[in-house]
């Protein structure tokens, strides 16, 4: 059907309202509820890569003397998007890319977003340190976390004979986490494929206190979070197609051995939200001291190139996602940015 020249100037005027309103979103209201003379930047979504965000966020502040406030929040990935793509906030943090319903509903809204990664990290499945159990097979997980696993797999000897006589309970991402979303793609092979009686949370340190409390408890979370609790909590060696088990560490994400829950951790900024002198110098400050604060943090850096390609990005305002809306389990960085980026999904 041919849109008649009438249809077009009222799509082109409904698109520019959009754009507008998203600009709005993100500057106005949020400076406003900052108080008079304080920008405030306003940060949502992966509680995987809030602790980076948080440090970029205090540095900055310090950086800009009170002239700047910077609020970052762990509403999940998925959650962060809803509220990322209606224009509310200005960088979203996500551990794993944009979703194909992200992207439209962004699109809908005028809102055209900058995709960076940030970081590495190493999704950690722990236990509690009286556990014999020291490491697990991928197909193992898959045994106890897949949608039939629910209401059966229970113990942990049925899993596997060598394992211990032990009730089995479990904590992991909620459903608006896009660490749920990585794990179950790469353990059960779909994302959101899971059993559903387990503890959910969005909070990882909620997840942490879960697993310390019970003996027979296993959860997973982002490694920075392990790397904190090691006197409470135990990682499990992971071993995939037969290899042998390797523990998460920053070492074994460098050399590509702890496969397939290594993964790239990401930031989205709203590209309206740059043309504001605050958010355009807050993203070139994280950018600048990434690889201090991904450490700091207890994730692993990415190579310097990386970085300097998200400084280019950002200057050049280079809109879209080099994912198209599917997950990659496995991708190298050097892959992933020598994609082209796109804004509408790729089917």
């Amino acid at each position: 059907m041919k849109i008649n020249q009438l249809g077009r100037l009222a799509i082109g005027a409904v698109s520019a309202i959009a754009v507008a309103a998203a600009a709005m979103g993100v500057a106005q209201a949020q400076q406003k509820a900052a108080g008079r003379g304080v920008f405030t930047i306003v940060i949502d979504g992966s509680s995987t890569v809030y602790p980076i965000s948080e440090a970029a966020g205090e540095g900055f502040q310090a950086q800009q003397g009170g002239r700047v406030r910077v609020t970052v929040a762990e509403s999940g990935t998925g959650g962060g998007f809803r509220k990322f793509c209606r224009g509310e906030t200005h960088v979203q943090d996500a551990s794993r890319p944009i979703t194909a319903s992200e992207m439209t509903a962004c699109a809908n809204s005028g809102v055209r977003y900058i995709e960076i990664p940030i970081a590495f990290d190493a999704l950690s499945v722990v236990v509690h340190p009286s556990n014999p159990v020291t490491s697990i097979t991928v197909d193992e997980l898959k045994k106890i976390w897949a949608p039939e696993a629910q209401g059966r797999i229970n113990n942990w000897r049925q899993v596997n004979p060598s394992f211990p006589n032990l009730p089995l309970s479990l904590y992991g991402a909620g459903t608006a986490s896009g660490t749920f979303d990585y794990f179950t793609e790469a353990v059960n092979g779909k994302a959101k494929a899971s059993r559903t009686d387990y503890t959910p949370s969005e909070d990882d340190n909620i997840l942490v206190q879960g697993v310390a409390g019970e003996p027979g408890a296993m959860g997973y979370f982002g490694m920075s979070y392990y790397l904190e609790n090691t006197s409470r909590v135990r990682a499990l060696g992971i071993s995939y197609n037969g290899k042998p088990a390797v523990l998460p560490s920053p070492a074994a994400v460098e050399n590509a051995s702890y496969v397939p829950l290594a993964r790239p951790i990401f930031i989205y900024v709203n590209v309206a939200a740059l043309s504001r002198p605050p958010v355009a110098q807050f993203v070139s400050y994280y950018l600048t001291n990434a690889p201090t604060l991904v450490r700091q943090a207890k994730y692993v850096p990415l190579p310097a190139a990386a970085y300097q390609t998200g400084l280019q990005r950002i200057q050049r305002k280079s809109a879209g996602t080099a994912f198209g809306g599917k997950n990659d389990i496995g991708a190298s960085i050097s892959e992933v940015l020598s994609r082209p980026l796109v804004l509408t999904p790729v089917t």
